[in-house]
């Protein structure tokens, strides 16, 4: 890793509040000793103090006085993992990458507006985003969901809308095989395929 880098993982490592040897640093950053003292030497330039503890169970600690800079995404970022993303083929990998990128965009726009509830796990996220789009294309999903009272079961849904509902998000769908509206909680819905048949919401409109 560049320089730059390996003086943000040490931050990174140092505001846990525990206390790390130099010898353990320069482990996992995989740098000399020396190194370690050089960023140590970097960041109380920048106006963040390391303390040194001495004697043999001595090390490095943050001061427990300084607010450390927060490191903010930008869009920069996302288009970057944008372009990495379109050199790759494999599409699980692609697809760990668009998950990555969507929560950078959830990053900034949370630091735009902090009353919007956003999503954080990783399956929360791809599910929300299938259903997106599947919404935005009128298409049909199966879905592995997780009923409290009857556990795992396979279904069929034409989603219509999502919403949130004391702070967690739910969709709104036609279920197929019970030929009813029903209301799916998206963190119960623990897998989530789009399907190539499509439907017209407004003939399940006219229908409810």
């Amino acid at each position: 890793m560049s320089k730059i880098s390996n003086v943000i993982l040490m931050l990174e490592y140092l505001s846990t509040g525990r206390k790390y040897s130099i010898q353990e640093l320069s482990d996992l950053l995989e740098v000399s000793p020396r190194m370690i003292r050089i960023y140590k030497d970097e960041l109380e330039k920048s106006g963040i103090y390391i303390d040194t503890l001495r004697g043999i169970y001595g090390g490095y600690v943050l001061n427990k006085h300084i607010n450390f800079p927060y490191l903010l995404f930008n869009n920069k970022d996302i288009n970057t993992i944008k372009s990495c993303s379109s050199l790759i083929k494999d599409l699980e990998l692609k697809e760990k990458l668009e998950i990555i990128s969507k929560k950078i965009e959830t990053n900034i726009l949370k630091e735009e507006n902090k009353n919007i509830i956003f999503i954080t796990e990783d399956n929360e996220l791809n599910v929300y985003n299938k259903l997106s789009k599947a919404i935005k294309n009128h298409n049909k999903v199966r879905i592995k969901y997780y009923n409290l009272q009857h556990g795992e079961s396979i279904r069929t849904i034409y989603p219509l809308g999502m919403y949130l509902f004391h702070d967690e998000w739910w969709c709104s769908s036609y279920w197929e095989e019970k030929d009813d509206m029903r209301q799916f909680h998206i963190k119960r819905i623990l897998e989530c395929e789009i399907l190539y048949e499509s439907f017209n919401p407004k003939n399940i409109n006219l229908k409810f």
